[in-house]
């Protein structure tokens, strides 16, 4: 059977249904022979595309070039053509992005535009639109997938990372059709039906760790076992399968083990340890959050660690509490000083104060959150800030003095926690600490008679 025959099968038995007659699918074209043998089998099965090209100004006249080509195709093809021109080195190195990374965000933030400016219809819209965007088609195939595959495998991953190249992505409107096929199957597709395309030089060196897979490593197992390529194409089906009752009993496991708190999550180690499997659990327990497979058994050492040890990944930190780890989002940078000047609201990255000057009523009502303090012994600019090392307080009920990060460890409070605190400060003094404690020094007495009434809402 041709493979526009099985193409056609393909995309009807799997992908047709997505379409609305008005939608239309953005086909990602390079000018090499992948995508360009999906426009002419797109174009062959009557299925609707423009083109989108991105020209990443990497290669010269070579980009140049591909673009000229993708131009051309859109003509041959009577089919719109999007090209875009981007700056891929000066994004890498103000994103600190590798040129690959650079060019993958790049082009996939240009596809989400691209979406955003023709949305398909939601359900129930029949409002005229010119264009529809529904999908964004790529031209990845079986090869690409064993690549990846292959990739995952060797730098570590779960069982996630050993399907390969997923087939449909929904949050980014991403299909890929063309995974069951290889790429002999596109070259003698493209060589019967006289098909030109374009050659990307780059893909000949090995410089680029996928080029070394593809052009050093797979056929040097091909020597050996020279049906390779098919037995691990099929190990990625057969994963994608596994994968799905794998998912479904690793988020049973972790719905018992984790528990949101804020944006946070604990989980308690006791409970954490009997876990079975433990590793396995403690990978996806962590994955969301930025880590890497060889962090595992890192986090897994934070069992028989000391209470505030850590491992971080780029975006979050996992702390040993007592008897918990923490999950938290890092601390991001902000303003530690806030000055005060009179009464009223101010927002801050712990949340936000309010405060009102007033007379004493005949009584004071306990609001939560809400701290009374005696006004005439307070006077503005109050300073906002965060707590530091050396401060101290009189905390409400003592007459002597206690470093605020004694009296942190006296009330339990967790790393993330003592890290988030904050102080209100009036003469250098600290008037309170906000959710926690009020100075001593400050309380309101019996002869107390105007009243600061600070109200904290926590973030």
């Amino acid at each position: 059977m041709d493979l526009n025959e099985l193409f056609g099968l393909h995309w009807r038995r799997h992908f047709a249904s997505l379409l609305r007659p008005d939608d239309c699918l953005l086909l990602a074209a390079s000018g090499g022979l992948d995508s360009t043998v999906l426009a002419h089998l797109f174009k062959a099965n009557h299925i609707p595309f423009v083109l989108v090209h991105m020209n990443f100004g990497l290669r010269d006249h070579e980009s140049i070039r591909d673009e000229q080509f993708v131009r051309d195709l859109g003509r041959e093809l009577s089919v719109e053509v999007n090209v875009k021109q981007a700056d891929t080195k000066a994004y890498a190195a103000a994103q600190q992005l590798s040129t690959q990374e650079a060019a993958r965000d790049l082009r996939y933030q240009w596809f989400a535009e691209l979406m955003q400016q023709h949305p398909a219809p939601l359900s129930g819209d029949a409002s005229p639109v010119e264009k529809r965007f529904a999908f964004t088609a790529t031209a990845h195939h079986a090869d690409d997938s064993v690549e990846t595959m292959l990739m995952h495998f060797f730098r570590g991953t779960g069982i996630e990372g050993l399907r390969g190249i997923p087939a449909f992505h929904r949050e980014k409107k991403i299909i890929r059709p063309l995974l069951p096929f290889t790429r002999g199957q596109l070259e003698q597709f493209a060589k019967d039906h006289q098909i030109k395309f374009v050659t990307d030089s780059s893909n000949l060196s090995s410089d680029y760790t996928r080029n070394y897979f593809r052009n050093q490593l797979i056929p040097q197992l091909q020597e050996v076992f020279p049906n390779v390529k098919e037995n691990l194409l099929h190990n990625t089906e057969r994963l994608s399968e596994a994968a799905v009752l794998y998912q479904q009993a690793v988020q049973l496991q972790l719905g018992k083990l984790m528990e949101k708190r804020g944006n946070e999550i604990h989980v308690p180690v006791m409970k954490w340890q009997k876990t079975v499997p433990l590793q396995t659990i403690t990978w996806e327990m962590i994955r969301p959050y930025g880590f890497s497979a060889a962090q595992t058994r890192e986090v897994m050492k934070l069992a028989e660690a000391s209470n505030g040890s850590s491992v971080a990944s780029a975006t979050h930190r996992i702390i040993r509490n007592r008897a918990w780890l923490i999950i938290a989002p890092l601390a991001v940078e902000s303003a530690s000083h806030i000055l005060i000047e009179q009464e009223g609201m101010v927002s801050f990255d712990g949340g936000s104060l309010t405060l009102r000057l007033m007379d004493r009523p005949a009584q004071l009502s306990a609001e939560p959150g809400v701290e009374w303090l005696d006004a005439d012994k307070i006077a503005f600019p109050l300073l906002l800030r965060k707590w530091k090392t050396g401060d101290y307080f009189y905390p409400l009920g003592m007459t002597k003095k206690k470093k605020l990060s004694k009296f942190f460890i006296d009330a339990k409070l967790s790393k993330i926690q003592k890290e988030q605190a904050w102080v209100v400060e009036t003469d250098q003094k600290i008037i309170c600490i906000p959710g926690l404690r009020i100075d001593n020094r400050f309380k309101y007495t019996n002869g107390t008679k105007r009243l600061l009434k600070l109200t904290y809402q926590k973030q």
